[in-house]
């Protein structure tokens, strides 16, 4: 089996570029791409402001890529120590599954991180933007003032609001679009509500004190379910190490003077 790996890699890798032809890493893209999205990645990299066919061929050709290599790897040792062939394959496809998993789910941290720094940032982007609309601002021009002045996922958002507007797309179908590519329902309760105020010629600055109000509320909770689970954390090491020590130098001495009456 030892003798056979060198000429079978090598045999699988003129195969590859005979049939890739003479840009390999192009061709593997664009079958990548052609891939059916039942994990949807497509609606996770749109979250992250990367929605374009390029971004997600690139995100399945380095999926691809590192599932390959570990895969290869992981034959390669077993190969070279001896082991069957059915453990071979079984390792080689359990680290490819698991290489294949994990760069899914990078995705999916680098999605809910920057969903809570949004929700994070969401209480002062509107107590802004209630300040610039109630001193007499127009919301395109409130909208337009925070993204030039202001740093962070939502000002970025905002810059492809004003964007699209100036593009052509009306003020509130911008907004909504917006809502539709950030998947956090405190956003989405706040656009619907915006954009239900603009239509129906509702005052739009009640509108933004109610849910200035109600993402201070929001924030409050988070932090005090963030405190809640740092107070839980730090039970473990009171209870599992700093506990038994205590009990153990409290019972020590009567341990040693029963050890001494005994003997």
């Amino acid at each position: 089996m030892n003798s056979l790996l060198p000429s079978l890699l090598l045999s699988t890798i003129a195969l590859s570029l005979l049939v890739l032809g003479d840009n390999p890493t192009l061709e593997v893209k664009k079958l990548a791409g052609r891939t059916k999205d039942r994990s949807l990645v497509k609606s996770r990299i749109f979250e992250l402001n990367r929605g374009s066919q390029v971004a997600y061929e690139e995100f399945r050709y380095l999926q691809l890529l590192y599932t390959s290599i570990s895969a290869l790897l992981v034959f390669t040792l077993t190969s070279v120590s001896h082991k069957s062939i059915v453990a071979t394959s079984f390792l080689s496809i359990s680290i490819a599954a698991a290489t294949y998993l994990y760069v899914d789910r990078t995705l999916t941290v680098a999605v809910k991180k920057q969903r809570s720094a949004i929700e994070a940032e969401f209480p002062a982007i509107i107590e802004m933007l209630t300040l610039a609309i109630s001193a007499g601002e127009s919301p395109l021009s409130a909208f337009k003032r925070i993204a030039e002045n202001s740093h962070g996922y939502l000002s970025v958002r905002f810059r492809l609001v004003i964007a699209r507007v100036h593009q052509g797309v009306p003020f509130h179908s911008a907004l909504d679009l917006m809502g539709r590519d950030l998947n956090s329902p405190l956003l989405r309760k706040f656009i619907d509500s915006m954009v239900n105020a603009m239509v129906r010629g509702a005052p739009v600055a009640e509108v933004l004190t109610r849910h200035a109000q109600e993402a201070r509320d929001h924030q409050r909770n988070r932090v005090l379910a963030a405190a809640g689970k740092a107070e839980i954390s730090m039970m473990i090491p009171v209870v599992f190490l700093i506990l038994p020590i205590s009990i153990l130098f409290a019972l020590w001495p009567s341990l040693t003077n029963l050890n001494l009456f005994a003997s």
